[in-house]
């Protein structure tokens, strides 16, 4: 498996990226020799990096990662990163909770230091209990400033967000160059984040995310390539869960479905075609694959070991996008 650098942090990451979150659900489902299974396959075929977070299962994902990372003979564990979500209904500062936070997610997962801690809250102009404002991640004891001092006292390494709420917010704070990294949604339903502000689309849109982390020299970590499963199946599990509020679920399905039969079998499944586009973005560090099932890994390594698509079936999916986008 080949790697990628994780931005200016330097770090080398694998393409692949197990992440071990709710919409997956296999490192909180599955039981415990079926993870462990899952997770020597993964080390052993190259995947360096897995992904977690302190509201995947309420705790139960860092903990279940932590023990078996720990199984693992130390020279082959696969690096961490882990997310904070703050609630700011609470009367207590967001200096507090987020050092609450580390140190609860440090315990869980059985370290002293993770390796990347990122915000998990989205961002938008009018913050509430989820979504967080520009000035609240900023501002003196905000986020920024608590992150930069978790990784000054060696709880931390780099310092990454979600980069998921509202786009001008979010091209606000990426551009202050305070953070190491973003998690970026990017897939064959929603390829607005590498895109120029100009471009046509349905939905919110994320135009320019890519290039603003780019510029400030940020690893990217492509988050939902399979649009929570749309694009891997018409089967639905119950966890389409949106990231955006004026998500079309409808539109979604019928761009996915028109994807599948125009492009066929030939470069793949429905879902390693989508990993293989994921992989094609060259700015993006790595792509990181919630699982349900082992199987869903072996599938994964196959995609990686194809590489990314080629640029005439690129082109062909960009067509294809702008066929539907104008429908609109």
């Amino acid at each position: 498996m080949k790697t990628r650098t994780l931005g200016r942090t330097g770090m080398e990451i694998s393409e692949l990226v197990l992440g071990a979150g709710w919409v997956g659900g296999l490192f909180l489902d599955q039981d415990r020799e079926t993870m462990a299974r899952t997770l020597d396959r993964a080390v052993s075929a190259g995947v360096s990096w897995i992904d977690t977070a302190q509201k995947y299962g309420d705790g139960a994902s860092e903990r279940n990662v932590g023990e078996l990372v720990r199984q693992l003979p130390p020279d082959g564990r696969p690096g961490i990163s882990t997310k904070v979500s703050l609630d700011r209904g609470r009367s207590e500062n967001i200096a507090s909770q987020i050092d609450r936070a580390i140190d609860g997610s440090l315990d869980r997962l059985g370290l002293d230091r993770v390796a990347l801690y990122q915000l998990h809250n989205p961002l938008a102009a009018s913050g509430d209990g989820r979504h967080l404002t520009p000035a609240e991640v900023l501002q003196r004891g905000g986020v920024a400033e608590t992150l930069h001092r978790l990784r000054d006292d060696g709880r931390i390494g780099a310092v990454g967000l979600t980069a998921l709420g509202e786009t001008g917010p979010l091209l606000a704070v990426i551009e202050t160059g305070l953070f190491d990294t973003a998690q970026v949604y990017y897939n064959m339903l929603d390829p607005s984040a590498a895109l120029p502000s100009d471009t046509r689309q349905t939905g919110q849109g994320f135009h320019g995310l890519l290039d603003a982390c780019v510029a400030q020299r940020m690893g990217i970590l492509n988050i939902r390539v399979l649009a929570a499963g749309i694009l891997a199946t018409d089967t639905r599990h119950g966890r389409e869960v949106a990231v955006t509020a004026n998500a079309d679920l409808a539109r979604e399905t019928r761009l996915a479905q028109l994807l599948a039969r125009e492009l066929g079998t030939e470069h793949g499944d429905r879902a390693q075609t989508a990993v293989r586009y994921g992989l094609s973005e060259e700015r993006m560090s790595c792509v990181v694959l919630g699982l349900a099932e082992p199987d869903h890994l072996e599938l994964a390594l196959e995609a990686v070991e194809r590489g990314p698509l080629p640029e005439d079936v690129l082109d062909r999916i960009r067509h294809l996008q702008q066929r539907e986008f104008d429908r609109v």
